[in-house]
């Protein structure tokens, strides 16, 4: 009975990565509550998937709580430009598609303002992690976050494909939305790390593929 309880076992390690995924997905739902707060949450969030899920390294609460403080003021001010966007993208998707139901010859423009509010969620994607894992103002981790979904179209694809997916996902699923901030991040922090490393010099990108080596 001790062995099965003893964190080496591997049925304990995913129950307790499981129950990070699930407090880690609460308490950004609570902090992100404000909406104003969700780019700080978001970051905080991947701060914490990075660090403590994924590394191991200190504990939940503190390593969000922590990172939520230290980024909020940048992460706030470069996610208020990205949620007005992104409300613009919606609410221009909903008025057109109440006028393509009425006869208005507007699909193209549909399809065209779908595609782009994909791109401004995975943007949101890469603008967290990068806020997360590196320094800068709030202009270079717009600029440095945009630059990166364009220059790794494919990998880009991938994570709207993982968010859409695991998204539709919860829709089938509903009990999995107490899963699915946290887990989304996890998954989709392999993609997003590995476009990171092809942009860091030598020995850091050593050193964090030898961090993700270790413990993933």
């Amino acid at each position: 009975m001790k062995r099965f309880f003893s964190l080496d076992n591997p049925v304990m390690m995913v129950l307790v990565k499981l129950f990070d995924v699930i407090a880690l997905s609460v308490i950004w739902a609570v902090f992100s509550a404000p909406i104003i707060t969700m780019g700080a949450a978001s970051t905080a969030l991947y701060a914490t998937v990075y660090h403590h899920v994924r590394l191991g390294e200190g504990y939940l609460w503190k390593t969000f709580w922590e990172a939520f403080k230290e980024n909020f003021k940048r992460s706030t001010l470069a996610w208020l430009p990205m949620l007005g966007m992104i409300l613009f993208l919606l609410f221009d998707i909903i008025t057109i598609r109440y006028l393509i139901k009425n006869g208005h010859p507007l699909g193209a423009i549909f399809g065209i303002l779908i595609v782009l509010l994909f791109v401004a969620v995975v943007w949101a994607q890469f603008l967290f992690a990068y806020c997360a894992r590196f320094e800068a103002n709030v202009k270079d981790s717009l600029r440095y976050s945009f630059y990166l979904l364009m220059a790794h179209p494919l990998r880009s694809i991938a994570i709207m494909l993982l968010v859409v997916g695991l998204g539709a996902l919860v829709l089938a699923i509903p009990g999995l939305a107490i899963l699915y901030p946290a887990g989304q991040v996890w998954i989709t922090s392999y993609l997003i790390e590995a476009v990171f490393m092809k942009h860091m010099s030598e020995d850091d990108r050593e050193r964090t593929e030898q961090e993700l080596s270790d413990h993933d």
